[in-house]
């Protein structure tokens, strides 16, 4: 699971684009107890949720040409540019050339090879998200692809990222994890776009998940709120209580409720 002890190629900053800034806060505040604060009169309404004070994720508002509503992860850069260049050189896009937020740090939003989004964050000030794996924070990402192998060859290209595979009662799965740390530092996983059936209509995508104390509650809130229910609760042996939810706008995300550690 995810921790704040960020190394390069770990998950440390994620964002939500909704056409409705003050509807994306009352859900996600009735959600998961979050409040909003603004970034400040020169970041274009950009702001981050906060949960007991602490930073848990980034908010904007967007326009349709921006592309639909979605939750963007990034990845810990060392270095933005140099990192662009890798996805360009692995066939993926560049979307936002890296570009420098005030002192806080260095950002840009890229593709690969499939377009599933995802963004890469150098730290200056900022290192990244002030919680993670906790309950109300991000716990877990997924990468949803038509092709597994090549997904893991991009990012590993791009990011240093390596895989190895877990087996599970449905099958094999494959986890993700930033070379530094090995297989005790995995973060998340691939899964093949075929998992997911609404997927296919869209295409590649970045899915974050969020620890919570009851999933089945979270997914009756988050319908109380205006969301929709992708994939109703489930139990993952090993794993936890996991659903598949999306924002009123239609931001892709899951609530998790993990399982125990193994002693």
């Amino acid at each position: 699971m995810l921790t704040t002890r960020f190394v390069d190629g770990a998950p440390n900053w994620i964002d939500v684009g909704a056409p409705d800034l003050d509807g994306a806060r009352s859900f996600y505040g009735g959600l998961f107890g979050w409040r909003f604060r603004s970034a400040g009169p020169g970041a274009g309404g950009y702001g981050f949720f906060q949960l007991d004070g602490r930073t848990v994720a980034g908010g904007t508002r967007t326009a349709p040409e921006q592309g639909p509503p979605s939750w963007t992860v990034y990845f810990r850069s060392a270095d933005a540019e140099e990192t662009a260049k890798a996805a360009e050189q692995a066939h993926g896009g560049v979307l936002v050339r890296p570009m420098d937020v005030r002192d806080q740090g260095r950002m840009a939003v890229l593709a690969d090879r499939a377009d599933a989004v995802f963004g890469v964050w150098q730290p200056g000030r900022t290192q990244g998200v002030d919680m993670a794996g906790e309950p109300g924070s991000l716990c877990w990402v997924e990468l949803y692809t038509p092709d597994v192998a090549a997904a893991a060859a991009f990012y590993h290209r791009a990011l240093g990222l390596e895989t190895f595979a877990a087996s599970f009662p449905d099958g094999a799965y494959t986890c993700v994890n930033p070379a530094e740390g090995g297989e005790d530092s995995v973060f998340g996983g691939i899964v093949a776009l075929a998992d997911d059936p609404a997927g296919k209509r869209t295409g590649a995508y970045w899915l974050p998940y969020f620890e919570v104390t009851d999933t089945d509650a979270a997914l009756d809130k988050a319908l109380e709120l205006g969301g929709t229910v992708r994939v109703s609760a489930t139990d993952v042996p090993g794993v936890g209580r996991v659903a598949r939810l999306a924002d009123p706008y239609g931001a892709r995300f899951a609530v998790i409720r993990s399982a125990p550690p193994r002693t």
